[in-house]
Protein backbone atom coordinates (compact mmCIF):
# COMPACT_ATOMS: atom_id res chain seq x y z
CA UNK A 1 0.00 0.00 0.00
CA UNK A 2 1.56 3.57 -0.71
CA UNK A 3 1.46 5.72 1.94
CA UNK A 4 2.12 9.60 1.71
CA UNK A 5 5.79 9.36 2.22
CA UNK A 6 6.42 7.42 -0.49
CA UNK A 7 4.00 9.89 -2.68
CA UNK A 8 5.84 12.98 -1.10
CA UNK A 9 9.60 11.35 -2.02
CA UNK A 10 8.34 10.85 -5.91
CA UNK A 11 8.89 14.82 -6.36
CA UNK A 12 7.76 17.19 -9.19
CA UNK A 13 9.68 15.62 -11.66
CA UNK A 14 7.39 13.46 -13.08
CA UNK A 15 4.84 15.49 -13.50
CA UNK A 16 7.08 18.49 -14.60
CA UNK A 17 8.11 16.34 -17.71
CA UNK A 18 4.36 15.43 -18.54
CA UNK A 19 3.27 19.22 -18.42
CA UNK A 20 6.39 19.99 -20.56
CA UNK A 21 5.63 17.18 -23.23
CA UNK A 22 1.80 18.51 -23.36
CA UNK A 23 2.78 21.93 -23.90
CA UNK A 24 4.99 20.48 -26.78
CA UNK A 25 2.26 19.23 -28.42
CA UNK A 26 0.23 21.81 -27.92
CA UNK A 27 3.01 23.88 -30.00
CA UNK A 28 3.14 21.49 -32.51
CA UNK A 29 -0.64 21.44 -33.02
CA UNK A 30 0.09 25.74 -33.75
CA UNK A 31 2.77 24.68 -36.00
CA UNK A 32 0.87 22.55 -38.20
CA UNK A 33 -2.30 24.16 -38.37
CA UNK A 34 -0.35 27.40 -39.44
CA UNK A 35 1.42 25.31 -42.03
CA UNK A 36 0.69 25.80 -45.70
CA UNK A 37 -0.67 21.95 -46.41
CA UNK A 38 -3.34 19.95 -48.17
CA UNK A 39 -6.92 19.52 -46.13
CA UNK A 40 -6.56 15.79 -45.63
CA UNK A 41 -2.65 15.57 -44.90
CA UNK A 42 -3.18 18.19 -42.07
CA UNK A 43 -6.10 16.75 -40.64
CA UNK A 44 -4.17 13.33 -40.50
CA UNK A 45 -1.40 14.88 -38.77
CA UNK A 46 -3.45 16.94 -36.39
CA UNK A 47 -5.32 13.75 -35.29
CA UNK A 48 -2.19 12.01 -34.68
CA UNK A 49 -0.71 14.44 -32.20
CA UNK A 50 -4.42 14.73 -30.88
CA UNK A 51 -4.15 10.86 -29.72
CA UNK A 52 -1.02 11.15 -28.53
CA UNK A 53 -1.65 14.13 -26.21
CA UNK A 54 -4.83 12.54 -25.10
CA UNK A 55 -3.33 9.11 -24.46
CA UNK A 56 -0.45 11.04 -22.59
CA UNK A 57 -2.87 13.29 -20.59
CA UNK A 58 -4.97 10.05 -19.80
CA UNK A 59 -1.90 7.93 -18.69
CA UNK A 60 -0.87 10.26 -16.32
CA UNK A 61 -4.08 12.28 -14.94
CA UNK A 62 -5.93 9.09 -15.04
CA UNK A 63 -2.95 7.02 -13.40
CA UNK A 64 -3.35 4.27 -15.66
CA UNK A 65 0.15 3.95 -16.11
CA UNK A 66 0.12 2.49 -12.24
CA UNK A 67 -3.15 0.34 -12.65
CA UNK A 68 -2.45 -2.18 -15.57
CA UNK A 69 -6.24 -3.65 -14.68
CA UNK A 70 -7.56 -0.46 -15.02
CA UNK A 71 -5.84 0.33 -17.97
CA UNK A 72 -6.60 -2.25 -19.78
CA UNK A 73 -10.92 -1.90 -18.87
CA UNK A 74 -10.35 2.17 -19.87
CA UNK A 75 -8.64 0.66 -23.35
CA UNK A 76 -11.57 -1.73 -23.70
CA UNK A 77 -14.58 0.11 -22.47
CA UNK A 78 -13.42 3.35 -25.53
CA UNK A 79 -12.50 0.74 -28.60
CA UNK A 80 -16.21 -0.74 -27.28
CA UNK A 81 -17.95 2.27 -27.55
CA UNK A 82 -16.48 3.75 -30.64
CA UNK A 83 -17.42 0.37 -32.22
CA UNK A 84 -20.82 0.75 -31.33
CA UNK A 85 -21.01 4.06 -32.64
CA UNK A 86 -19.87 2.73 -35.99
CA UNK A 87 -23.15 0.01 -35.84
CA UNK A 88 -25.26 3.44 -36.43
CA UNK A 89 -24.00 4.72 -39.36
CA UNK A 90 -26.13 3.00 -41.78
CA UNK A 91 -29.29 4.12 -40.34
CA UNK A 92 -28.18 7.36 -40.42
CA UNK A 93 -27.69 7.15 -44.62
CA UNK A 94 -31.14 5.55 -44.53
CA UNK A 95 -32.61 8.73 -42.84
CA UNK A 96 -30.74 10.78 -45.12
CA UNK A 97 -31.80 9.31 -48.44
CA UNK A 98 -35.03 7.28 -47.10
CA UNK A 99 -36.06 4.29 -47.44
CA UNK A 100 -35.26 2.85 -51.84
CA UNK A 101 -38.33 0.48 -51.37
CA UNK A 102 -40.91 3.16 -50.03
CA UNK A 103 -41.86 4.61 -53.20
Amino acid sequence: MATAETHKNSGMGKDLIVYVCLLALAGMQFVIGNQNIDGPQMLVRLLIVACVEAGLAVLFFMHLAENRGFMWLVLVFTVTVILMLQYGWSDSFRLINGVPWAK
